[in-house]
């Protein structure tokens, strides 16, 4: 499957950043792991192939395709 890059607000590589799987219309975040223990235990229904990002809001509103 192929990623499409969709935008970063990051300067220099770093991230974070959008992409989104071509054929399926999902999307890739790539962003700095969720570390904080009090965030981590507030989380639902977590399975362990599951990871969280964290992300900012101007990276989604800026590129997060709007249909």
């Amino acid at each position: 499957m192929a990623l499409r890059f969709l935008g970063t607000t990051s300067e220099h590589g770093n991230c974070p950043t959008l992409y989104e799987i071509e054929e399926t219309g999902d999307l890739v975040i790539q962003g700095y792991l969720l570390t904080d223990p009090k965030h981590l235990a507030q989380l639902r229904d977590v399975k362990e192939s599951e990871a969280f990002v964290v992300v900012p809001r101007e990276l989604l509103t800026r590129y997060a395709p709007k249909e």
